[in-house]
């Protein structure tokens, strides 16, 4: 078990150091403040987890997230609600043909598009966007310079076709200069909607094409637009506090939720425009295909020939001490093993006696009485005849003392 402490010990360890990590995440995923603001998978004030959970328990109203990176809006059901919240104006200042033709095609079918996007309270935003959009305008025209004519390539000026355009209305700051208090916006229409509502960003819609109904202005300027296209409708909003979470808690207004909505039975909130996207790898194209079962076979097989690599079928033997040192043995005993090994049982009186008389040999003569009665006793038993301890014995008695000469 000693020997197997330093790796229990390492395992240990490792096992530890990972529940710490995935705890941390955990922490981190629960406020969801590792995604951006006014996504729906964020459950701070900032994000819009109160709004897909509350739609999702309304019976009959099926809600769900677009990881796909495709730019494509659902096109199977036609009564769907398509939530891009807390987008950038210059994400609309252009478009890909292709993405401009799928929304288009969505709306078309009786979709209903609904755009908020990000609040803006400092002056310098309209600065920033021209420079965005100039350099983005730049790119695409040096694009379109070069490319080959594809459709994929070509590139559609949203503002011009669905004719709006976005602007900047400074915020009042408050006394201490560091935040702006929320500005009063009206509503416009005989629709059944909340008065005024408090708006927190100084975007407004300018040069609206006579397509779109103001729903609410700041100061006669268009905050919350809506226009039919087709069967289906779009809603642009510039601010996306009236679907955060904060706003849920402290500032909501059912009504204006329930007239988003529409008469919609699905909804889709988009997170594919926050780089939230689905990367299918390994484990999803398993999940698809299910090969759960190979996975485990193989994940057995491996602990498998783990466990025979690491453990022996048969138990080891007890470690007890043994001699440090081999005791040796002299001539004898050695002459001895070595005749066991070498020599027959049935034929050891034969060899001895063999051995025997070439010792005793004198010039080839060895016709003495002493000779001749051993040989006798020898004949008289016969070499592979009754036991050769008792005829060693009695050759041994006739011959009388082992140091006599013959």
């Amino acid at each position: 078990m000693k020997r197997f402490f330093p790796i229990v010990l390492l395992l240990g360890c490792a096992a530890a150091f990972v529940l710490g990590i995935v705890y941390l995440f955990e922490l981190r995923f629960e406020s969801g403040d590792v995604f951006p603001p006014y996504s729906s998978l964020r459950a701070d004030p900032l994000g819009t987890m109160a709004l897909y959970e509350s739609l999702g328990r309304i019976p009959g109203l099926a809600v769900s997230r677009d990881f796909n990176d495709s730019d494509t809006l659902p096109q199977e059901e036609p009564h769907t609600l398509y939530l891009h919240l807390g987008g950038e104006p210059f994400e609309f200042e252009w478009m890909p043909d292709e993405t401009y033709q799928s929304v288009k095609d969505f709306m078309t079918r009786g979709g209903r598009l609904v755009i908020t996007f990000y609040p803006q309270t400092e002056d310098l935003w309209s600065d920033e966007v021209n420079h965005k959009n100039e350099k983005m305008t730049r790119s695409k025209t040096d694009k379109k310079d070069q490319d080959s004519g594809t459709n994929s390539d070509h590139w559609t000026p949203l503002n011009d076709k669905w004719g709006f355009h976005t602007g900047f209305e400074k915020l009042e700051p408050a006394p201490d200069g560091d935040t702006y208090p929320p500005a009063a916006v009206y509503n416009q229409t005989d629709l059944a909607l909340p008065d005024t509502l408090d708006w927190h960003s100084g975007i407004i819609f300018t040069n609206l094409a006579h397509e779109w109904r103001v729903i609410y202005a700041r100061d006669g300027n268009a905050v919350v637009i809506e226009r039919e296209f087709g069967r289906g409708s779009a809603v642009i909003a510039s601010d996306s506090y009236l679907v955060s979470n904060e706003a849920m808690f402290k500032d909501r207004h059912a009504d204006l939720l329930a007239w988003v909505v529409g008469s919609a039975k699905n909804v889709v909130f988009d997170e594919a425009h926050f780089g939230i996207v689905q990367s299918p790898g390994v484990a999803a194209l398993m999940r698809k295909y299910r090969l759960q079962g190979l996975a485990a076979g193989l994940i057995l097989l491996a602990a498998l020939f783990i466990w025979k690599h690491s453990f022996g079928l048969v138990p080891p033997l007890a470690d007890e001490p043994g001699e440090r040192f081999v005791a040796g043995k002299d001539s004898a005993a050695g002459f001895v093993n070595l005749l066991r090994r070498c020599v027959a049982p049935r034929d050891l009186l034969a060899t001895c006696f063999g051995e025997w008389k070439k010792s005793v040999t004198r010039n080839g003569k060895h016709f003495t009485a002493r000779f001749q009665r051993a040989e006798t006793i020898y004949t008289d038993t016969g070499p592979a005849g009754g036991n050769p301890v008792e005829t060693y014995k009695k050759i041994a008695e006739s011959l009388g003392t082992q140091n006599q000469k013959l």
